[in-house]
């Protein structure tokens, strides 16, 4: 990973619907504005559910289905879980609803540089981002994800 670069962790609970459409979501804004070299964005859970013998689950089939509708590829993607040691590792760790905040401070234990955060805090209706798992509503997530990514880009200056 390079110093230089800006590093964001997106994080939910099982790092199979949410946090990769946004790790993908961003990814693919920082390309098509030709500034993918300034970043390294990545994402994680906070559970190991979707984790089996050190192995991630892919990203769950309807959420990778979301993100082809809108011609982005999230292959290759597997869930992770977030470390304690990933604070010191990223700018920016960026969770989905207020579970997954709680859930992230008791892994990562404190927040000294205040690295944390929810997606939604950057736009204009700060909000938790449903989980599609449980609504089935993956376009709503989506389109929930787009506009904190947009804003998250535009308070970096982007």
């Amino acid at each position: 990973m390079q110093k230089d670069r800006i590093k964001i962790l997106f994080i939910c609970h099982g790092n199979i619907c949410r946090s990769p459409i946004a790790e993908f979501v961003l990814k693919d804004m920082v390309q098509k504005r030709n500034i993918a070299d300034q970043f390294y964005i990545a994402s994680s859970a906070t559970s190991t559910e979707e984790i089996w013998n050190g192995v991630g689950n892919p990203v769950y089939p309807p959420a990778k289905a979301e993100l082809a509708k809108h011609g982005i590829s999230c292959e290759g993607k597997r869930a992770v879980q977030l470390k304690k040691s990933d604070y010191n590792e990223y700018d920016y760790l960026i969770g989905m609803d207020h579970q997954n905040r709680r859930n992230m401070m008791r892994i990562l234990g404190a927040d000294p540089e205040q690295k944390v955060s929810l997606l939604l805090d950057y736009g204009k209706q700060p909000r938790d981002i449903a989980d599609p798992w449980y609504t089935g509503n993956f376009d709503v997530t989506y389109e929930d994800i787009v506009e904190g990514c947009e804003a998250f880009l535009e308070m970096l200056g982007y």
